[in-house]
C-alpha cells in the first residue's frame, strides 16, 4: 500500500572476448550493451527516480575518449538513456568501421559495462546525485568509475578522513565521498607501482605495467575497513579493472555468473538468469565481505577483502524489493502469508463462508497465494469437522454432504489501482478526498454488513495510505469487518542501510507506541530514552546500546495494533470494524531463515553506526526536528 523507497540496483558486465567475436556469434557489436539494457530494465523495480550507466574501452587510442557515461531522471530514465546512446551508435555507423576501428572508437561499444537504478535515502535529487560517479585523471588508471546500492552510516567519519588527507570534495554525500576515498587509494596503488618501475621502465612501456599490475584488492582493503553500513559497491578503472565489493553482513544482495565470454553481477539472482538464460545453479551469490575482481588482463577471481560477518542479509529484499520470481523468495513470501491464517482465524473465527479474501498491492499476490492456500487447509479441516458431527448426529445425508463439500474460499480482486488518477493539484481534506479514490473497488462481492473482508499487504510502516485511501475504498463495500493484513511484522526503527525509513515518527507502531504511554500515564519513558539516548552520544561503539526499545517494552504487538486501529478511524469515516494483523518476528524468521536481518523490526542493529543514528532519531524526535534525517 505504501511505496518504500529502495536505495539501488546495480548491474556490471565484463566482456572477455574481442569485440569481433560478439559480432560473429551474436550479430552485434552491442551484445554487452544490450545485455546492460535488459538487466537494468529487469530491475526496474528496484529504483525509478534516476538511472545511469557507464563504459569503459580498453583499445582507445590517445586523443579519443574510453570512458563514456550517461545519466537521466525519472522513471523513464533507463530507456531515455539507451535511447540517447543508441542514437549516438547509429551515428557512428559501426557496420561501416572494421573491427579494430569499432574497439577502438564507437561510443558506448567496450569491454566493461555498469548500470545503476537510483532511489535516494536521504532526501537529495538531481542528476549530480546519480550514479555511476566519475573520477576523472589523464591517465587511464586513475580514472575511476564507481555506483553502488548502499549507504554509510559513518559519513561524517569518512568525510573528515578525506578531508584530512588533504582532499576537498565537492558534495556532502557518502558516494562522492566513497569516489574520493577510493580514488585517492587508487593514486597511491598507482604510484606504489610507479617506484616499483621507475627506475627499468619509462614512458608508455611504464604506463603499460602500471595498468598491468593494479591490485585492486589491496585498494579495497586499504579503504573499506572503515566503512560503516549496507553496501555493494562496484567499480571500474579506466584501465579495465572491475570490482564489485559486498559488506561483511551481506546487508545488500549481490549475485554473479561468468563464464568464458563474460562476467555478470546484480542485485538480484533470476535476473542474471532470464538476462543470460542461465540455471539457477550457475548463478552465484557474493560472499559477505568479498569482491568480485576482474582484471584488466580478464582474469576472475573472488577475495575476501572484510571477513564475513555474522549474516544480517535484509528481511526487507525478500519480503518487498526483490523480484518475487527467485525461486527461493516466491517460497518464502507463500509462507510469510500462510503463517498468518491463525491470527485471522482469531479475528473472523470460524466464519471463512462469510469472508472475502483480497490483497493490495499487486506485491502482495505471493504472499496472497500462501495465505489462501493455508485457508483452504482450515477449510478442509472444517469440512472434515463438519461431516464427522453430522455422522455422530445421524444427520449426514447426500444433501448435507453436498451443502458442507461446496463451501469454497471467496477469492476476489476487491481493488484497482487507478493509475491515471493523480492528488497533487490538491491540499488538504480535498487531497484525502481525492486520495481515497486512487483505487477502483470490484462492487457487489461483499454482502452488505454481513461479511467480513480480508486483504492482505506486504508491510504496513506509516499508515498514511492506509488511512487517506485504502480503509475508505474497502469501507464502500460495506464489509460487517475489515481485516488488514502485513506480511511482514511492524516497522518500528528506520532503517539506515539503504530503505528510505529515517526518521522516528513516521512509523504508525512508534507513534502508536508513544500514545499508549501517554494515555497510561508513562510520558516518563519518553524522558527517561531521550535522556539515555543523548548519553549514548559520546560513548564509544562498544558500547552503545539502543535505547529506543524502551518506547515499546511496555507493550505487546497486539496492543500497539488495537492502538493503531484506534488512530486511523478516529475521525469516524469507517463505518465497519477494523482489525489489523502483523507477522510476527518469529514467523518472519520461521518463514525466511537465511536472510535474519530484521534492524527495522527488532532494533537489533548489525553495526554501530545503526545504533548510534536511531538514537540520534529519537532525539531529533524528542526536540522538534520532525524533518531532521
Amino acid at each position: 500500500m505504501e511505496i518504500l523507497r529502495h536505495e539501488c540496483g546495480v548491474a556490471m558486465i565484463r566482456l572477455l572476448k574481442p569485440l569481433e567475436y560478439y559480432k560473429e556469434k551474436y550479430g552485434t557489436y552491442a551484445y554487452g550493451l544490450n545485455r546492460l539494457y535488459l538487466l537494468m530494465e529487469k530491475q526496474h523495480n528496484r529504483g525509478q527516480e534516476g538511472a545511469g550507466i557507464g563504459v569503459v574501452k580498453r583499445h582507445s587510442l590517445p586523443g579519443t575518449e574510453y570512458v563514456f557515461r550517461e545519466r537521466a531522471l525519472g522513471k523513464d530514465a533507463i530507456q531515455e538513456i539507451f535511447d540517447t546512446v543508441r542514437d549516438k551508435i547509429a551515428h557512428y555507423d559501426v557496420n561501416s568501421h572494421t573491427p579494430d576501428e569499432v574497439d577502438m572508437d564507437a561510443p558506448f561499444i567496450g569491454d566493461i559495462y555498469m548500470g545503476h537504478l537510483r532511489y535516494s535515502t536521504t532526501g537529495k535529487s538531481g542528476i549530480s546525485y546519480c550514479h555511476p560517479f566519475l573520477r576523472r585523471n589523464n591517465w587511464r588508471s586513475r580514472n575511476l568509475l564507481m555506483c553502488g546500492n548502499f549507504n554509510m552510516t559513518n559519513v561524517d567519519s569518512i568525510f573528515n578522513e578525506v578531508v584530512g588527507n588533504g582532499q576537498h570534495p565537492r558534495i556532502y554525500s557518502d558516494t562522492v565521498i566513497l569516489l574520493e576515498q577510493l580514488g585517492d587509494a587508487l593514486d597511491k596503488e598507482n604510484h606504489r607501482i610507479y617506484r616499483q618501475y621507475r627506475d627499468t621502465l619509462s614512458g608508455t612501456v611504464l604506463t603499460d605495467a602500471i595498468e598491468d599490475n593494479i591490485d585492486m584488492s589491496r585498494i579495497l582493503s586499504s579503504t573499506a575497513v572503515k566503512w560503516d553500513g549496507g553496501f555493494v559497491i562496484c567499480g571500474a578503472t579506466g584501465s579495465g579493472d572491475m570490482f564489485a565489493l559486498r559488506d561483511r553482513h551481506g546487508i545488500r544482495p549481490a549475485f554473479y555468473y561468468c563464464d568464458d565470454e563474460i562476467v555478470v553481477l546484480a542485485s538480484e539472482r533470476p535476473v542474471i538468469q532470464t538476462v543470460l538464460n542461465v540455471a539457477r545453479r550457475q548463478v552465484c551469490e557474493l560472499a559477505p565481505g568479498s569482491a568480485l575482481i576482474v582484471d584488466k588482463a580478464g582474469n576472475v577471481s573472488i577475495r575476501d577483502i572484510l571477513g564475513e560477518d555474522t549474516n544480517e542479509r535484509c528481511s526487507f529484499e525478500r519480503i518487498y524489493f526483490s523480484r518475487g520470481s527467485d525461486a527461493d523468495i516466491y517460497r518464502e513470501r507463500k509462507k510469510l502469508g500462510s503463517n498468518l491464517v491463525p491470527a485471522i482465524m482469531k479475528s473472523i473465527g470460524d466464519d471463512i463462508s462469510h469472508t472475502v479474501f483480497s490483497f493490495i498491492p499487486n506485491t502482495a499476490e505471493v504472499a496472497f497465494i500462501g495465505m489462501v492456500s493455508g485457508f483452504e487447509k482450515e477449510l478442509g479441516r472444517i469440512k472434515t469437522t463438519q461431516i464427522l458431527n453430522a455422522h455422530m448426529a445421524g444427520t449426514l445425508n447426500e444433501q448435507r454432504l453436498k451443502e458442507i463439500m461446496s463451501q469454497n474460499l471467496r477469492v476476489e480482486k476487491v481493488a484497482i489501482k487507478d493509475i491515471k488518477l493523480r492528488t497533487f493539484i490538491a491540499e488538504g481534506e480535498s487531497r484525502n478526498d481525492l486520495a481515497a479514490h486512487v483505487y477502483d473497488v470490484t462492487y457487489g462481492i461483499v454482502e452488505n454488513g454481513v461479511d467480513n473482508l480480508v486483504v492482505i499487504d506486504d508491510s504496513i510502516v506509516r499508515g498514511t495510505t492506509l488511512k487517506q485511501s485504502i480503509l475508505r475504498m474497502l469501507d464502500r463495500l460495506h464489509p460487517a469487518k475489515i481485516v488488514v493484513v502485513s506480511s511482514s511484522p511492524q516497522v518500528r526503527y528506520p532503517d539506515y542501510y539503504g530503505i528510505d525509513m529515517s526518521r522516528m515518527g513516521e512509523f504508525i507502531a512508534f507513534r502508536a507506541a508513544v500514545q499508549l504511554l501517554r494515555e497510561r500515564g508513562m510520558e516518563h519513558i519518553l524522558d527517561d530514552t531521550y535522556r539515555h539516548c543523548i548519553e549514548q552520544e559520546s560513548k564509544p561503539d562498544s558500547e552503545l546500546v539502543n535505547c529506543v526499545k524502551a518506547v515499546y517494552a511496555p507493550f505487546t504487538q497486539d496492543e500497539i495494533s488495537h492502538k493503531m486501529v484506534e488512530m486511523l478511524t478516529a475521525d469516524g469515516s469507517i463505518n465497519a470494524d477494523v482489525d489489523i494483523i502483523y507477522q510476527t518476528v518469529e514467523g518472519l524468521h520461521e518463514a525466511i531463515p537465511g536472510h535474519p536481518g530484521d534492524w527495522y523490526f527488532s532494533g537489533d542493529y548489525p553495526t554501530p553506526g545503526g545504533t548510534r543514528l536511531v538514537n540520534r532519531a529519537f532525539i531529533n524526535y524528542y526536540e522538534g526536528n520532525t524533518d531532521k534525517r
